[in-house]
């Protein structure tokens, strides 16, 4: 009888010790490790397994060599946050997790993030910390949300009250800030703030809308600067020159993603569900044949304008999730899904030997003012260098293809 029970105990230990070793490889182990992509799969998960074997670790997304906490990480690690909803593989989640704790230390600080910079960019991160710290309850996560939730607090803003880009941009608010901003805002105030803060999320929207849209085209420009002081901005509106679909893309993103905190009580709801369609309908009047956008929104046939990658993908997620739910019609459904369509046949051109899948044709990066200095003008546009899966492709590619079950 002794005998067993010391067998027992001696059972126990060890599968305690198995259970420890298997969930200490998970959060360790390189999730490239024997990845298979199968040509059956769903494109999201084609699209994050291949992103996972070619950057065995997260932070070498975007072939950064060293872990920075970055909106290019987040934005991919966003959308296998997403998928792992649909489908938990254990290797999703643990490819995000190792991404965090790279960074987030314990006492809460965040690894190369720079507070006094105000960098709105910096925000998006930090959308990644909700599901980690609702499961593990470690104080470190909650002190990290504390921090960014403070940034935002600080964030030097317009006289018109609508956040700036960066410290060194002051009196603009750029259409990508929207998306960096006021999704996390928005869960961070709902979340633990009871939605206090919901009508200044609204009002970052009202400003923009206010100030950047254009009356003829009702697209929004890249950049609005109150001050009209940029060389780049209108001397009479403060606008940047141009139209850029990825800027148009965040904001669409930034719409559909904020609404998911917005009760449909909220006196502010439909006044976003408004501007959703306003810029939708504009952008559909200039979705090209094949499904996709052109770089400059507005200018498709002219020389050196091409259908480029990150935008198209951010507005069929746009499109398609704004349709699933309810604050977009039905027909946006099918513009999404002849975008999606555009992008699987004209920008996934091959298939590598191991199954990993290519999408062409994103520009890398565009902004304006800085150094070099940026003047937002159409040559300046389609004369940035493009890139091959450019995470701000590949991420909204993953959400469009779950919104669409594709």
């Amino acid at each position: 009888m002794k005998n067993n029970r010391k067998k027992g105990f001696i059972s126990v230990v060890l599968i305690g010790l198995m259970v420890f070793t298997s969930c200490k490889v998970t959060s360790q182990e390189p999730a490239s490790k024997d990845i298979v992509i199968s040509k059956d799969l769903k494109w999201s998960d084609k699209m994050a397994l291949t992103l996972m074997k070619r950057h065995p670790e997260a932070y070498m997304i975007d072939d950064s060599k060293t872990p920075k906490w970055d909106y290019v990480h987040a934005l991919v690690l966003h959308s296998i946050e997403e998928l792992y909803k649909k489908n938990p593989d254990p290797r999703y989640k643990a490819y995000i997790r190792r991404y965090v704790d790279t960074l987030v230390q314990n006492d809460g600080s965040i690894k190369t993030y720079e507070f006094d910079k105000y960098n709105i960019d910096l925000v998006v991160p930090g959308r990644l910390l909700f599901d980690i710290y609702a499961t593990s309850k470690e104080e470190k996560y909650l002190i990290a949300l504390q921090l960014i939730r403070k940034q935002l607090a600080e964030q030097p803003r317009t006289k018109s009250g609508g956040f700036w880009h960066k410290q060194i941009y002051p009196n603009q608010m750029w259409l990508d800030g929207l998306y960096m901003g006021e999704p996390f805002y928005a869960q961070y105030t709902v979340t633990f703030e009871n939605g206090k803060s919901l009508d200044d999320i609204a009002k970052q929207f009202e400003q923009i809308q206010l100030h950047a849209t254009d009356p003829k085209t009702g697209l929004l420009y890249h950049g609005w600067d109150e001050s009209k002081a940029m060389p780049w901005a209108n001397k009479e509106t403060g606008n940047s020159p141009n139209f850029w679909s990825r800027a148009l893309g965040w904001y669409a993103m930034a719409l559909v993603d904020v609404l998911d905190y917005f009760p449909k009580e909220h006196p502010k709801q439909k006044e976003l569900v408004k501007y959703l369609n306003n810029v939708s309908a504009s952008l559909a009047k200039y979705q090209d044949k094949s499904g996709l956008w052109y770089q400059v929104t507005d200018k498709g046939g002219k020389e050196g304008n091409y259908l480029e990658a990150s935008g198209s993908s951010m507005f069929a997620y746009a499109f398609a999730k704004g349709a699933n739910k309810g604050y977009l019609p039905a027909k946006y459904k099918k513009l999404a899904n002849k975008a999606f369509d555009g992008l699987t046949t004209q920008l996934i051109t091959k298939v590598d030997a191991d199954g990993g899948i290519t999408l062409t044709q994103a520009c890398q990066v565009a902004g304006l003012g800085g150094n070099p200095y940026r003047d937002g003008s159409y040559e300046y546009y389609v004369n940035e260098r493009k890139k091959d899966n450019d995470p701000k492709a590949t991420g909204p590619f993953i959400l469009a293809a779950l919104e669409l079950n594709r």
